[in-house]
């Protein structure tokens, strides 16, 4: 590579043309595909080979089921249990592709802006129809606050703004997070193959912040999972408790 961002490049891995159809697989899809198969393999070892006395495999997913157990928990209390299931999907998806995008020539998803924001987009829309359902037009409240009636020509498209900002947030701050990240591992990395060209042995001093920073992008991968998580319990709990200004 000659730019630390050619690594976010999408391009084809398999040609595949009908006619003028397109349906070519992109490098972008493999990932997907990975998390999947991932998630579902970790599910079933839990569902089927859970025992009495855990193993260290299912201890880890006894923690991370707890985990975001006490975040629907702390953040929507207890009428949010019946989206514990959309919380944890979404945690573990985040999760498990920014694991993905640190294994070696792996593609990191989440810094894509657009896919990032179709995920979001998506989870805000259904929170909407969420309130929509849960208080019908009684909802659209939120739009209208507690004001002179001369300030709401000016405060309901500002709360509307506001509102249809949270989609870009969600998707920004994380796509941001994990390209910025990524391309100084990048850059660390391959000034350290370039000392290795001037003194070999120079590779063991510099690979040592090399692997802290590593080891910080772990965190971060956990850590961006655990933000977005908070922020769509914070979204739902809105549509949960209807327009209160």
């Amino acid at each position: 590579m000659y730019s630390p961002l050619e690594q976010f490049d999408v391009f084809k891995l398999i040609i595949l043309k009908f006619a003028s159809l397109d349906i070519s697989i992109l490098n972008i899809l493999l990932p997907f595909c990975i998390i999947n198969i991932l998630f579902i393999y970790f599910i079933n070892i839990y569902k089927i080979n859970s025992k009495l006395i855990s193993d260290a495999i299912q201890n880890i997913l006894e923690l991370l089921y707890k985990f975001i157990l006490n975040i629907v928990i702390q953040q929507l209390g207890n009428k949010g249990l019946n989206y514990f299931h959309l919380m944890f999907i979404i945690f573990n998806f985040i999760f498990f592709s920014n694991l993905l995008s640190l294994v070696p020539f792996g593609i990191a998803i989440t810094s894509h802006v657009i896919l990032i924001f179709f995920l979001s987009f998506t989870i805000c829309i259904s929170i909407f129809i969420i309130g929509l359902i849960k208080h019908y037009l009684e909802f659209l409240k939120i739009f209208i606050p507690q004001s002179p009636l001369i300030l709401l020509l000016i405060l309901i498209p500002i709360e509307i703004f506001s509102y249809l900002i949270r989609m870009f947030s969600l998707a920004i701050r994380l796509a941001a997070n994990i390209l910025a990240g990524h391309t100084l591992v990048h850059i660390i990395s391959t000034f350290v193959l370039n000392l290795t060209f001037i003194k070999w042995w120079l590779i063991f001093i510099i690979s040592i912040p090399l692997l802290m920073i590593i080891g910080l992008e772990i965190g971060i991968a956990f850590l961006q999972a655990y933000v977005f998580t908070i922020l769509v319990s914070i979204y739902l709990l809105d549509a949960l408790n209807g327009p209160k200004h």
